[in-house]
């Protein structure tokens, strides 16, 4: 039988794809696909090696813990080993964070300790900090530390750089990756300097870290800024990083990152995540200057699935204005889900409130609008359900116009901004009309957003 005893045993040997649907330029670009792994990124890899190497030198013992400050999918790789090794698991992750990762760690069996993302190195609550010191408060914990462990790089100056060559059958000119604790970079560079030193390490780095000037002006920067793309980008140089044969980087924003990932999935049916956006957009900038054939390799870093709420979600890209909408100048651009687009979530009058809760639940809303035959005849908050529940588990089956509100408080779509805060001073939601139509509502949230981008534009 072809089986396997773990699903460790499936960690690598992931598969590479051509690119076909992109401008290219002269070059052939291939795409490893290390959203194949089992935990559905490429730190399954460093996961395994680091925890093995662990047990073998007696710093991580049996019925330990091991703990970590991740901003990535390394946590998810630490998880995946350390549930079928039977280990403890701290990780200590930055608030920037997709819901869908946190909530597969947690599921993994992973403790997960959130703190802030937008302190330096240095700062006791940085997230590698902040996992150091919380290793030494626990007892029997071991402290993997990505950032300085030699085993990082090691598995894939090993393994995947190996994998890579032999899979390419030696025909390979150039390859475009991303840092994050830099042990791709670096163990690429290890192999590939012995191997094929005629191989090019192209460095894909978000808008904000200090990498891309590091290599490209020889500058390191005491400064760096935000991004949103996660996983990879710096704001310090890791221990364990090797940038000798990186001669090139790109700058790649995160609105780039977002809208090419997304372009991914259009054209070649990948779904990836958003680091895989930005090492795609710097991939194709290199092809596209070459003047002579190349083959160029890239990853695609992780899967989409835990990017769902973020660069796959309309509303999401359009919160960051990462996703260019109709413009009008007055309260319709505040409004996150426009009714006349359909995405408006709505119930109807004579559905149970059960429906209405469970839309509520479903989208993450706190009221809807009763919209009966296209028009708003009135709206259901979810302190209006409990109400209407409080005293009876049978009153889920009575009809939403049973608890709904009629007495409307509306804004026509040319009023002031400061028309929408008397509404929200009184605890309600603003009901956009033009005219007599209904055209959406705007919450305290949807202000924020707009004014959050007022600010930035």
């Amino acid at each position: 039988m072809d089986v396997h005893d773990s699903i460790l045993d499936l960690i690598g040997e992931t598969p590479i794809v051509r690119a076909r649907h992109f401008d290219t330029g002269p070059c052939s670009l291939f795409l490893k696909l290390e959203s194949q792994n089992p935990g559905g990124s490429i730190k399954d890899r460093i996961g395994l090696k680091m925890i093995e190497e662990a047990e073998r030198s007696g710093v991580l013992k049996p019925g330990g813990t091991i703990v970590e400050g991740t901003a990535g999918n390394t946590g998810l790789g630490l998880a995946l080993v350390a549930a079928q090794k039977g280990y403890r698991l701290v990780l200590v992750i930055p608030d920037k964070m997709s819901r869908e990762k946190i909530s597969n760690l947690k599921a993994m069996g992973a403790e997960v300790v959130l703190t802030r993302s937008d302190v330096a190195k240095g700062h006791p609550e940085y997230y590698q900090d902040l996992a150091k010191s919380l290793s030494q408060r626990i007892d029997n914990a071991c402290f993997i530390n990505q950032f300085g462990n030699p085993n990082n790089p090691k598995a894939h100056e090993e393994v995947t750089g190996p994998e890579i060559w032999r899979q390419m059958d030696g025909q390979l000119d150039a390859i475009v990756l991303g840092v994050g604790s830099s042990g791709t970079v670096t163990g690429l560079s290890a192999y590939f300097a012995k191997t094929a030193p005629e191989v090019e390490l192209v460095l894909a780095d978000p808008v904000g870290s200090i990498l891309a000037e590091y290599i490209n002006d020889g500058r390191l920067s005491d400064k760096s800024a935000s991004w949103l793309v996660e996983g990879i980008g710096e704001d310090f140089l890791p221990t364990i990083s090797d940038f000798t044969r990186v001669k090139k980087a790109y700058a790649i924003s995160d609105r780039e990152s977002m809208e090419t990932g997304r372009e991914l999935l259009r054209r070649e049916g990948i779904l990836g995540g958003s680091s895989t956006g930005t090492l795609l957009a710097a991939a194709l900038r290199y092809c596209r200057e070459q003047t002579e054939p190349k083959n160029v390799l890239t990853f695609c870093c992780d899967t989409g699935n835990r990017y769902l709420s973020k660069m796959y979600s309309d509303f999401w890209m359009a919160d960051q204005g990462f996703l260019e909408r109709e413009k009008h100048g007055d309260l319709r651009d505040l409004i996150a889900r426009p009714f006349s687009s359909h995405d408006t979530v709505t119930v109807k009058p004579d559905e149970p409130l059960a429906n209405a809760y469970t839309r509520m639940k479903l989208y993450d809303v706190s009221q809807l609008p009763v919209i009966d035959e296209g028009r708003l005849v009135g709206i259901l908050d979810e302190s209006d359900l409990l109400l209407a529940v409080l005293d009876s588990d049978e009153a889920f089956t009575q009809p939403v116009r049973s608890a709904m509100v009629t007495d409307l408080r509306t804004v026509q779509a040319g009023d002031p901004l400061e028309s929408l805060l008397p509404i929200f001073d009184n605890d309600f939601v603003a009901i956009v009309k033009d005219g007599e139509d209904f055209l959406g509502l705007i919450t305290r949230v949807d202000l924020l957003h707009h004014l959050r981008r007022r600010a930035d534009a």
